[in-house]
């Protein structure tokens, strides 16, 4: 019993609930790309991971939602790089030089469970849909550290468009690594250095824009 008079478990810590929802996006996943998503059930994510369904609920709003852990764990990450890009230095190295010690560039978990989301992204509507919903998020925070970094308005044009643009190649640059990455046809280091490849040479090609 507490001070209080109350009984029961005590609440959760921050660092916990965060560890809660990665362990649900990631079993979510699995059973995602073992069955589909309307095959799947908000009891069957609970008990992989151990916690009811009113748990899954309690942490998310639909099965789709599940998921956003893995897509957004990297936006402050790459918005902490982009406040300390240097314009003397290409901004494709400076990705390239945190993309392999940095997980939360690319959203935390391993390498396998990012492409396979990613894959079911084309054809499953609702993942689609949170693939796309977390990139509208990433841009304002972009934008941010990119006006932070020139000291201009959160608002102002330029840094708006340019955070646009980093945003998009990003996007295009993990969907076509994904999408021609077949589960299990390289090992960890392998696909670790192709991933970096393919984001740094989607970024060389707008990096001239944001001089």
């Amino acid at each position: 019993m507490t001070a209080g008079g109350r009984t029961g478990r005590p609440p959760l810590s921050k660092e916990r609930k965060a560890e809660i929802r990665l362990e649900i996006a990631r079993a979510a996943v699995d059973l995602f790309a073992a069955q589909g998503v309307a095959a799947t059930t908000g009891e069957q994510i609970g008990q992989a991971v151990g916690v009811s369904a009113r748990t899954v609920w309690r942490y998310f709003p639909s099965k789709e939602a599940c998921v956003r852990p893995l897509f957004a764990a990297g936006i402050e990450a790459i918005a902490d790089v982009l406040r300390r890009w240097r314009p003397d230095r290409p901004l494709e190295d400076v990705f390239g030089s945190v993309l392999p010690t940095d997980n939360r560039l690319v959203h935390g978990p391993d390498r396998a469970t990012i492409c396979s989301l990613v894959r079911l992204t084309r054809s499953e509507p609702g993942l689609r849909a949170e693939w796309l919903q977390s990139y509208d998020a990433a841009e304002p925070a972009f934008a941010r550290a990119l006006a932070e970094r020139s000291g201009l308005p959160a608002d102002a044009l330029v840094p708006t468009i340019q955070a646009a643009m980093v945003n998009a190649a990003l996007r295009a640059a993990i969907e076509y690594y994904a999408w021609r990455v077949a589960d299990g046809a390289t090992d960890a280091a392998t696909a670790e250095a192709e991933l970096t490849a393919t984001m740094r040479a989607a970024l060389a090609v707008v990096a001239d824009g944001l001089a």
